[in-house]
């Protein structure tokens, strides 16, 4: 008997944690340190935590060994290999990880705390197997590819802004001096060594996802609820989260598309109805992402001597000054360059100490075409007579036929003094011998 599914069933969540990668991602773009608690808390809300795993060289990380602990976090160690990398720990990630879709099938969900594009195909792969994917990371240091091919991404960036959203409202907000350029976004907003809270972003920018989600539940004939308008949302861009745009929860982005009369909300209880405005449509369109890489690509032209050796990120925001990430879709400086890298304009090393440093991309540097044989030119020859050597092959005759002995001349013997009768002549041919004649009467 056919049995309904649930509407929504249960997320059982397996969390593998790529230490290495976020522990340096985070402290080179937002100048903190990694903590694990801000992840799980974030994974919590929405599944259950049956299994906590994070991979490094815990005897060089006292530290974070005992924050591990402190939450419940088995520690996996890292053997470094001989040549200092670190793919190692990515493929017992990417293993274990696929050992646990195996031998685990209550588990329906993984979270995967990196920002290594590495991982790519590991995500895929649990995708194939029907499992939940979540990726958390920085949106300045995990790769865009990343982020658009999980079922959601988990920006570490916002995580940080519910801490510090109580100081900032006891902070007197901090104004712009005359002649500034506008922000970019960049990692030169700081106070005290910690990164502000970037600016949100505007809600005109969302509208083209809300209005191509309220589509897509206007043609399966279903009621925009906000639980599922925000499920739909993130289908169609995985990286979405409303707290780019200032809201804390996304009924509270609700309301802000409300208030700016880019919607109709109707109901009450919880149960709100969300339905499109004909006039809706910001009055221009929104530039896109790619439309930002032509000034970014005409500044390291003019800069190339200078970019051969690496500069610092807040170098080369300050190269365009009259630059704005926010308004491509980017909430600072670094995640446009984040992009830019996969791209292949850009190259972003991160450094603990300095920060990103940013080289010229692959772009910039096609590779060799390869080089040539040398055409091998045939020298006419001049048609000569080759010697021919006796019982030696030549090109004339390869296999010459065996050469026939000559025949040996024998030299006649003077004749001696005396009666001596003489010998017949040897003749060759078809001469006849001659009968010598007798005189006489025989004897």
């Amino acid at each position: 008997m056919y049995k309904p599914k649930l509407m929504q069933e249960k997320l059982n969540i397996a969390v593998f944690v790529d230490y290495d990668n976020i522990e340096i991602g985070v402290k080179s773009t937002l100048r903190r340190e990694f903590d694990v608690s801000l992840p799980l808390d974030a994974l919590k809300e929405r599944g259950d935590l049956v299994a906590k795993f994070a991979y490094a060289n815990w005897g060089r990380q006292e530290g974070a060994a005992r924050s591990m602990a402190e939450n419940a976090v088995q520690m996996v160690q890292r053997l470094p290999s001989p040549r200092g990398d670190k793919n190692g720990g990515d493929i017992n990630l990417a293993l274990d990880a696929l050992e646990m879709a195996f031998t685990h099938p209550h588990v329906n969900a993984f979270a995967i705390v990196s920002g290594d594009s590495d991982f790519i195909p590991l995500v895929n792969k649990l995708k194939e197997y029907g499992k939940t994917v979540f990726v958390v990371g920085g949106k300045a240091f995990t790769s865009t590819i990343l982020q658009q091919n999980c079922h959601e991404f988990v920006s570490y960036e916002s995580l940080l802004s519910e801490d510090r959203s109580a100081e900032s409202r006891d902070r007197p907000p901090r104004q712009q001096q005359a002649g500034q350029p506008p922000q970019l976004g960049g990692r030169d907003r700081q106070q005290g060594g910690q990164r502000v809270r970037p600016a949100p972003l505007d809600l005109a920018q969302a509208m083209p996802l809300v209005e191509r989600a309220l589509q897509v539940l206007e043609r399966r004939a279903v009621q925009p609820q906000l639980g599922l308008l925000k499920s739909t949302m993130l289908q169609l861009d995985s990286a979405f989260t409303e707290k780019a745009y200032g809201a804390n929860s996304f009924s509270d982005f609700v309301e802000k598309l409300k208030k700016a009369d880019y919607v109709n909300v109707s109901g009450q209880g919880g149960r709100y109805i969300i339905e499109r405005k004909g006039a809706s449509q910001p009055e221009r369109p929104t530039p896109k992402p790619e439309e930002a890489l032509p000034p970014l690509r005409d500044v390291l032209e003019t800069h190339r001597l200078e970019m051969e050796n690496g500069v610092l990120l807040d170098d080369l925001a300050g190269w365009v000054p009259n630059f704005s990430a926010a308004a491509y879709g980017f909430q600072e400086f670094s995640e446009f360059l984040n992009y830019a890298q996969d791209k292949l304009v850009v190259r972003v090393e991160p450094d603990e100490e300095k920060g990103p440093i940013v080289f010229m991309g692959a772009e910039f540097y096609p590779p060799a075409e390869p080089e040539r044989p040398p055409e091998v030119q045939a020298e006419e020859e001049e048609d000569e007579k080759q010697p021919i050597v006796e019982g030696q092959p030549s090109l004339l005759e390869p296999n010459p036929p065996p050469v026939k002995p000559k025949p040996v001349r024998r030299t006649r013997k003077p004749a001696a003094s005396g009666n001596t009768t003489d010998r017949p002549r040897r003749t060759t041919g078809t001469r006849k011998k001659r009968t010598p004649e007798h005189h006489g009467p025989m004897q």
